[in-house]
């Protein structure tokens, strides 16, 4: 019989395929398809287009690269501890899942609706950005004035249809859009290089004293976004052939490619520019600088491709964190912090098919809200782009770093309470330097939210926005409290995955006998 206190999992947890509807499809990605899947969320043109010019337009650090590989370093020393638990515990609730066999049932519950809200809004986010690039190219190539939110509400459709089709198939189509954007940007670096700007190909860039401007700290913040993707690895743990290899090999692959790609990039745009003037002509042209960096080196043609491929790779980034939130609302289904209903996949497709209803759901009442409150005329980015998708990036943004910071400290944890910290203690080590790291980045996001949002310091979304994270914790731990309290065995399940079900059949098992 389950009792309220948490089990001892064994030692591997393996994937449980025993009931389909209460467990995801197994065998479904390998190395390249969950490769592909994590980087689409990195959108490398979104990045490159408006994390890079914003970094150096709003905070002014001339020394951009040396930031990605800053961040690089801190991403790498969490991916250590986070790969290792990923060997220990498989389940598509990555974060909440670790932090509740860390740190406890309430720790995870709290957790699991500060991973859903951020992700859900990370992912309603780009609708905006989305919407209103299309109504852009619809407005310059047809002469056609389109309302963002036509294009954005047919987005958030079909990507609900697709969220609740076989993982594989998504992987191929944000796959093949995110080649050729990654293409496209290598073009454009080696056009930067082949003519730079007025200073030639220099390194100033990477010299540490161009860390000045605004505080290193918010600085982080704002390029911290670019990296959001390789911690969904585990999430689809359960779908893998083998997530004890691919998994762990994917999270470094992911980081190192980030790191590398982001830094060679901002470096290169810098050296287009000449390091002197790159922050005065982010500071001009906003999230248009590639394409004018772009349009004489490369043609008119090579921009408008551009254009139509940033949206493209909203649409693959907007997937790719559709198919994160739904997974993790599946697994909080299947562990009873969320309705059970939620909690089952489908029996054709072996997706998360109620899951991704769930988001698709939310993303029509946040997108529906601010297209109610929209009140500027056609064409102005102000709610599609500094709202929807300013806000909404910013408030998931901070919460995936928080999930990080406790999640390095849960590792510690989880490893220490089974007598492994001596053998893990490099490790452990590397958990504790990135919950610093992670920690400092967090500290500041929340001190200069409003520098991130470009609101004055005396908004009121300084506190409200970034409490939307905080509300959901409150939710989470409440959610929590009530399940220990009246269901202990489901609260003792919190974590578990698959096991779940198993623990479940046991306790109706013990039931039967007990009549």
């Amino acid at each position: 019989m389950l009792t309220g206190s948490q089990p001892s999992p064994p030692q591997e947890i393996s994937t449980f395929k025993g009931q389909e509807q209460a467990s995801l499809r197994a065998g479904r990605l390998g190395t390249a398809g969950l490769l592909l899947s994590v980087l689409a969320a990195t959108a490398p043109l979104m990045t490159v287009a408006g994390v890079m010019a914003t970094t150096y337009a709003v905070m002014g650090v001339v020394g951009l690269p040396l930031l990605f590989v800053i961040l690089g370093v801190i991403m790498a020393l969490f991916g250590i501890g986070y790969a290792e638990m990923s060997r220990h515990v498989h389940n598509a609730g990555a974060f909440y899942a670790y932090i509740a066999r860390g740190l406890g049932g309430l720790a995870g519950a709290a957790a699991s609706y500060v991973a859903l809200v951020a992700y859900s809004a990370l992912q309603v986010g780009v609708y905006g950005i989305f919407g209103f690039e299309v109504s852009v190219l619809c407005e310059k190539f047809f002469d056609l004035t389109v309302s963002w939110w036509i294009p954005a509400l047919l987005a958030l459709l079909l990507t609900g249809v697709l969220g609740a089709l076989k993982i594989d198939l998504n992987a191929k189509v944000v796959g093949i859009v995110l080649i050729v954007e990654v293409l496209l940007v290598l073009v454009i670096d080696f056009a930067y290089a082949a003519d730079p700007g007025p200073e030639g190909l220099s390194l100033h860039a990477f010299n540490p004293d161009t860390l000045t401007g605004a505080g290193l700290g918010t600085a982080l913040c704002f390029t911290v976004a670019a990296f959001l993707g390789f911690e969904q690895a585990p999430v689809y743990a359960e779908e893998t052939d083998r997530p004890q290899t691919v998994v762990r090999r994917v999270m470094f692959l992911a980081v190192g490619i980030i790191a590398v790609f982001y830094a060679l990039t901002a470096w290169l745009i810098s050296v287009a520019t000449g390091p002197g003037g790159v922050v005065d002509a982010a500071r001009k042209e906003s999230s248009g600088l590639i394409f004018t960096l772009a349009e004489p080196r490369l043609g008119t043609a090579f921009t408008d491709v551009l254009h139509i491929f940033f949206v493209t790779g909203a649409f693959a980034c907007m997937l790719a964190f559709h198919n994160v939130v739904s997974r993790y609302a599946f697994a909080m289904g299947r562990e009873g912090l969320l309705p059970r209903a939620v909690g089952r996949a489908s029996a054709s497709t072996g997706a998360p098919a109620f899951g991704s209803l769930l988001q698709t759901l939310i993303s029509v009442v946040v997108v529906g809200a601010f297209v109610i409150t929209d009140d500027k005329p056609d064409g102005d980015p102000t709610a599609p782009v500094l709202r929807l998708f300013t806000w909404m990036g910013n408030v998931g943004a901070l919460g995936v770093i928080l999930l990080m910071t406790v999640t390095s400290v849960a590792v510690i944890a989880f490893f220490s309470r089974r007598g492994a910290a001596r053998v893990q203690a490099g490790r452990l080590l590397c958990s504790g330097l990135a919950a610093l790291g992670l920690g400092f980045v967090f500290v500041y996001a929340v001190k200069d939210f409003d520098v991130l949002l470009g609101a004055g310091p005396d908004s009121v979304l300084g506190w409200v926005l970034p409490g939307i994270i905080g509300v959901a914790a409150l939710v989470g731990l409440t959610v929590g409290l009530v399940l220990r309290s009246r269901r202990p065995q489901v609260f003792a399940r919190i974590g578990l995955g698959n096991q779940a079900f198993e623990l479940e059949k046991q306790a109706e098992k013990a039931a039967s006998d007990g009549h």
